[in-house]
């Protein structure tokens, strides 16, 4: 097979909304602490939206992004939380896996924290594959062709194989 067709996971997002809730906006920040080992970051609205009380500058959630090799093994934990079947839902036309967890305790080797209580978390995974470094590179960018692109079936066949879950609808 050619090894430019090749998939890998270029990054894994952890993300809570928080809201305008202080609250539980420290107790998303201790739970990504918690699961992962490292600082999550604040994320500040940029927005003003009168209806939901929200201004430009104040904090509504927390994520963490991840790179390298701790991502697979938490990937593989996430999954399990899922009960180890993927949807088709999950997958956009450009290769990214989105899917929420409803409850942090189903994710293994995490225990329940009565301080944080039940929270759920959204997980992103975004896939790449050789020479999609053109697209973001600050000289001479350009687009990645159609036959190269990382279609909902390659995402869906990557993460089958690299993952051993099933598919469902």
């Amino acid at each position: 097979m050619n090894s430019m067709k090749d998939i890998k996971i270029e990054k894994l997002t952890l993300n809570i909304g928080a809201g305008r809730d202080e609250q539980v906006l420290k107790k998303a920040i201790k739970l990504l602490k918690n699961i992962t080992g490292v600082d999550p970051v604040q994320t500040i609205t940029n927005k003003r939206l009168a209806a939901w009380g929200l201004r430009p500058g104040l904090p509504i959630g927390a994520k963490i992004t991840l790179r390298g090799e701790q991502v697979k093994e938490l990937t593989r934990r996430l999954l399990i939380a899922k009960e180890n079947k993927i949807k088709t839902s999950w997958f956009d036309n450009y290769g990214n896996v989105s899917f929420g967890i409803h409850e942090y305790v189903d994710i293994p080797e995490v225990k329940y924290d009565t301080e944080i209580g039940i929270l759920g978390l959204q997980v992103s995974l975004t896939l790449t594959r050789p020479g999609f470094r053109v697209k973001k590179r600050k000289l001479h960018k350009s687009k990645i062709g159609k036959h190269h692109l990382i279609t909902r079936e390659d995402a869906m066949n990557f993460m089958a194989e690299t993952f051993k879950v099933s598919a469902e609808e």
